[in-house]
């Protein structure tokens, strides 16, 4: 029989009450039917999340930093063996609980539209191909190529999602038929043709007056209807309630359980589900929806092996969750995720010229900053300041210099500041380790920057950082600035007033050690920027104005500073296009490197249509063909 045979054979046994209660994300057991309790809610967004130890890679941003599909698969298909190392131990106590299971509510495929949308370092960055590219491959290392699913991928958040986090459950993004399908639908469409994943999630907002997660248009007409997708729907956590209590679209919670079932959203994050009977005594939604929903939602439990004793991936021991293979990845990912964003000639760094390096900086030997969101926790990991005193024979110095915003600047007094300047006098060479973290950019609830719930009002370093770098650079010392962020930051001043700037995207547990890695050239930066780095906030257009206008590489109309695909090596390499679809690569001197070489079409805008990310060596020449 077929896994949907199989569903429907075990769904045909169930009462109506008992299917309405699979529907919803922390599903209880049937026992007369021998089927045990299951929850839904798996996070795996570079890396298995919230279930202890693993190993923890760069956020998304970084990994779409690298431009490197087979990496990429490589990194999800490591996460997959974590997370069924995990499964197998835990389903041993007869049920899985949250985090513990086989349904993994990633990748996030959003745009990263704004650079002050706090979740963007969620994305793959701005560019729809890009995204699309480095999704299919994530999905396919989650969900494997074997008789059974290794996993479910769930692609998110279904649709036009972007902010403002602040007001997500009430907000109704406005946006043209051009837009819709060239830019924020243009990922999930990929996805599905080119990786079959089994979920989607539904976004909290609105789409031009429609609840993302009951909307005939984006769910009945589009997903199911024109990008014919064969999965199930998961609503975010959630957003079922705000249909009524935030959109104002329905006057009670059988209302908004009705529309959203009846318009393809099968499975509910939230307790609006327990709802389901009062919908159906009510007449709102029939029998046969709900069991065509809990069908679905069957199919995949079975397509997972979770009924079944020869799935091939009971076997996998736990002690591969960490491993040294595991962590080799990840320090080799992390490398390529690194964007060397200017570089005077002082890197790599030559360690018999420095006697004494200061490290300066609130993220210097900051743990959160490695780990991003959504993330796990490593349990060996490697700060910046770790990574360069496990690689300078010499003399570290440290100093955190601030603290990393105005908040709870004031309880620290001066001596931060003072002993930075201390730090830096007696170097010979200062490495200034600022930027963000995910306390000032992240999700509505997990940040501390409470009157915007995660985003950013502009784009500023913030202003004790600025201080900071202000009194370092007036002792005119060799300096390389380290931005580590999720997101753009204005570096024009560090790009005029520093000899070498590098853009670090919450770089994993080994992050510090593949900055170091870079620093002194164990490896050659190739990393890209998968975002506009502009030059200020009164660049950008409103925030809340979704239309794609003068927004990212595509439609900005200005200068920049640092644009979309921008990445330097420690090689000279001449690009030399031999037609429209070969291209010739001369390494003219310097060290063998990655690199990547992006294929723009330039009408009616700049468009990315294709890349490939190769390896070359010094005084190589090789053909690429597209």
């Amino acid at each position: 029989m077929t896994f949907i045979e199989r569903a429907k054979e075990l769904v045909s046994k169930m009462t109506i009450e008992e299917k309405m209660a699979q529907m919803r994300y922390d599903a209880p057991a049937i026992e007369r039917l021998g089927i045990p309790a299951y929850n839904w809610w798996n996070e795996c967004l570079h890396g298995v999340a919230r279930q202890g130890c693993a190993t923890v890679f760069p956020q998304a941003i970084g990994l779409s930093a690298s431009f490197n599909t087979e990496l990429m698969y490589k990194v999800a298909d490591v996460i997959s063996t974590e997370a069924r190392a995990k499964y197998n131990e835990f389903k041993k106590f007869g049920s899985t609980e949250q985090y513990q299971g086989l349904t993994f509510w990633s990748p996030n495929i959003n745009i990263f539209r704004d650079p002050r949308w706090g979740r963007g370092h969620e994305t793959y960055g701005e560019d729809p191909y890009l995204t699309g590219r480095m999704g299919v491959a994530f999905i396919k290392g989650l969900q494997g190529e074997g008789k059974y699913r290794k996993l479910d991928a769930t692609i998110k958040h279904y649709a036009v999602h972007s902010g403002p986090e602040n007001e997500r459950h009430g907000f109704d993004a406005i946006v043209s038929k051009k837009d819709l399908y060239e830019t924020y639908l243009s990922a999930f469409k990929y996805c599905i043709d080119n990786a079959d994943p089994s979920a989607v999630m539904g976004a909290y907002n609105r789409v031009n007056g429609e609840a993302c997660c009951a909307s005939k248009t984006l769910l009945k007409d589009i997903l199911f209807g024109e990008f014919g997708f064969k999965g199930y729907v998961v609503s975010d956590c959630g957003a079922i309630r705000d249909i009524h209590a935030g959109h104002k679209i329905t006057d009670n919670e059988a209302e908004s359980v009705a529309l959203a079932l009846n318009n393809g959203c099968h499975l509910n994050c939230g307790d609006a589900y327990f709802s389901l009977y009062d919908a159906y005594e009510q007449d709102l939604i029939s029998e046969e929806t709900i069991t065509e929903a809990v069908e679905k939602i069957f199919e995949a439990r079975f397509r997972l092996g979770m009924f079944d004793d020869d799935c091939e991936y009971d076997k996998i021991p736990y002690d591969v969750v960490e491993c040294k293979t595991h962590t080799d990845l990840n320090r080799k990912m992390a490398q390529e995720s690194i964007v060397l964003l200017k570089n005077n000639g002082i890197l790599p760094l030559d360690k018999d010229k420095y006697k004494t390096i200061a490290v300066i900086g609130p993220n210097s030997d900051r743990f959160s900053v490695l780990i991003g969101n959504y993330n796990g926790n490593p349990s060996k990991y490697i700060t910046p300041l770790r990574g360069i005193q496990d690689e300078f024979d010499g003399n570290v110095l440290f100093a955190v210099g601030c603290h990393p915003t105005d908040i709870g600047s004031s309880m620290w007094g001066g001596f931060p500041l003072r002993e930075g300047i201390i730090c830096a006098s007696k170097a010979d060479l200062v490495i200034m380790c600022m930027g963000l973290n995910p306390g000032i950019e992240g999700e509505e609830g997990d940040a501390y920057n409470g009157d915007v719930a995660g985003d950013k009002k502009d784009i500023e370093l913030p202003e004790p950082q600025k201080k900071l770098f202000d009194e370092i650079i007036k002792l005119g010392k060799p300096t390389i600035f380290v931005n580590i962020s999720g997101s753009c930051v204005s570096l024009c001043e560090q790009d005029e007033k520093c000899d070498a700037v590098i853009q670090c995207f919450y770089p994993g547990a080994q992050g510090g050690g593949a900055l170091a890695d870079i620093i002194f050239g164990k490896v050659s930066p190739s990393g890209r920027l998968p975002v506009t780095f502009y030059r200020s906030s009164e660049d950008l257009p409103p925030f809340r104005d979704y239309s794609m206008e003068n927004r990212t590489y595509k439609f900005f109309n200005g200068p920049v500073l640092y644009p979309f695909g921008h990445g330097l090596t420690y090689a000279d390499i001449e690009e030399n296009w031999l037609d429209e679809n070969r291209v010739e690569l001369i390494h003219k001197g310097g060290m063998d490197t990655n690199y990547t070489v992006l294929k723009f079409k330039t009408e009616p805008h700049p468009e990315l249509v294709d890349f490939k990310k190769v390896f070359i060596k010094a005084n190589e020449k090789i053909i690429i063909e597209f």
